[in-house]
Parts: structure tokens; sequence; C-alpha cells
């Protein structure tokens, strides 16, 4: 379950970025190839955050889907398989538009602070 390590990255960089403040919602984007299952990141957030400063703060999951482009026709295919292929053409000259990130987009604080940065 890499769920766990990959939250215990994300507690990691909300507690130093807080810097002691209260932490109210934290919000995430997962891409598709990561191969996160969101029920398993949200109970090792739970399990993680239950005995420390962030007990109570929410975390937001949004999932990204892969999206290819193609090099042949210039056609944006968003991936429903784990092939790297244009849906439109069947071209494999395709370049990753998205889908294999892991950010942390902002926490929500008692005073508001966004920021963005690759977790894993």
């Amino acid at each position: 379950m890499h769920e766990l390590s990959i939250c215990e990255a994300i507690v990691d960089a909300v507690v130093d970025r807080a810097a002691g403040r209260r932490v109210i919602a934290v919000s995430i984007r997962v891409g598709h190839f990561r191969q996160v299952v969101p029920e398993a990141l949200a109970f090792s957030w739970d399990m993680l955050t239950a005995t420390t400063g962030l007990d109570g703060a929410t975390l937001q999951i949004e999932h990204v889907p892969a999206v290819v482009a193609c090099e042949a026709c210039g056609d944006r295919t968003t991936l429903d398989a784990p092939v790297l292929a244009c849906a439109s053409c069947g071209s494999r000259a395709v370049s990753l538009q998205s889908g294999d990130e892991l950010l942390l987009v902002s926490l929500e604080t008692t005073g508001v602070s966004v920021i963005a940065e690759d977790v894993h």
C-alpha cells in the first residue's frame, strides 16, 4: 500500500508549511498514473493525523486524468486504458500532458496559505 508512504510525504510537507498554524483543509492533485486509491489515501490521512496537530483537517483529493497530445494528428486524448496512444489516429507518438502529477495544491490554515509543489 504505497498510499501510506505518499500520505506521510504529504503530512510532512503540510506540517512544514503550516509552521505551527492550525490546518483546516489540505488540497492535493493526484494523476491517474500514480495509481492511488483515494479511499486508501483518505484512510492513511486519518490514521497519520489522528494524534498530531493536523487532527480534524480534511484532505481534498482531485483526480487528474491521463491526457496525451498526439504528435502525428495534434489531437488530445484522455486515456481510459494504460496504453499511450492517440484515440483519433492510433499513433503512439504522443506526449503525456497530465496524469503523472502528485501535487500539494493548497492548505487552508487559520490564515489562508496557498502552495504548490510536487510531493513525491
